[in-house]
């Protein structure tokens, strides 16, 4: 998978799968813009890029505002002129409450990075790779995108939800040469799962990491390169004609049938 002379655009770069992304595209020869509402943490992921030989640069913005999407797509074609790659992968846990106690702000804050920010990200990435004759994008969804998390049901709905918007967004711009696709991560050894984890039992958050890591046929979490192995190959064109699906990635959790009380990612 050559990525060189690409440019791929990495949203929630600064952390988890989104840095392990934002380090893969670089070494495969992309140069890489990394978005991150938190400023640091992009610079950090940045910089790693760099040192691997390619051209890096970062973005502070939330996804959430379409002013600072505008400014993160506006900040890469400045710098190299297009958008080949684009990850569209920012997103917040929220909290682990029932639903039936959820607060109403949590939800909206939830929704509005998991699910409104990566509508943004179609919204305008996609016309850029639309004059420019191609792209590809590929969104975080998450196995909670494809059943049901006890406890997350804003996170659930977001994630329900990025399906439904890569499978539209990727039949409105097929004739266009654009690609749109998702990958959906089960548990990733990532600060998102240990704050998951902490949540669903306080007193013993490494019983939680225990239990899902012995529930999985591979018996262990996935790891964040993995994923982004997962989100390059979407990205290449040896996954060539495919478009408005999903690929799953979660030591074969879901193919076994099982649903626990923290089928959530990253």
């Amino acid at each position: 998978m050559d990525f060189t002379g690409k440019v791929a655009l990495v949203t929630g770069g600064g952390g988890g799968i989104g840095r392990a992304a934002s380090i893969a595209f670089a070494r495969a020869g992309a140069r890489v813009m990394v978005v991150d509402r938190d400023a640091n943490a992009a610079q950090d992921s940045a910089a790693a890029a760099n040192a691997c030989g390619t051209e890096a640069r970062s973005v502070t913005a939330d996804v959430a505002r379409a002013a600072d999407v505008r400014g993160y797509v506006k900040a890469t074609l400045d710098a190299w002129g297009r958008i080949d790659c684009f990850f569209n992968n920012a997103g917040i846990e929220g909290v682990v409450v029932p639903t039936p106690e959820y607060d109403e702000d949590a939800f909206d804050a939830v929704i509005a990075v998991n699910l409104k920010g990566v509508f943004l990200g179609l919204r305008h990435v996609l016309p850029v790779m639309v004059n420019q004759g191609g792209g590809t994008v590929v969104n975080t969804a998450s196995t909670a995108g494809l059943f049901g998390a006890p406890g997350m049901p804003a996170y659930t709905a977001a994630k329900h939800g990025v399906l439904g918007l890569t499978k539209t967004a990727a039949i409105d711009v097929a004739r266009a040469g654009v690609r749109v696709n998702a990958v959906c991560p089960g548990p990733v050894e990532t600060r998102m799962m240990r704050s998951l984890e902490s949540m669903r039992n306080p007193a013993d958050p490494e019983a939680v990491h225990t239990a899902l890591a012995a529930g999985m046929p591979t018996g262990r979490y996935t790891m964040p390169e993995e994923i982004a192995n997962a989100v390059l190959f979407l990205c290449s064109d040896l996954s060539g004609n495919l478009t408005g699906t999903h690929i799953v990635v979660d030591g074969g959790r879901s193919g076994s049938g099982g649903v626990s009380a923290a089928r959530t990612n990253r």
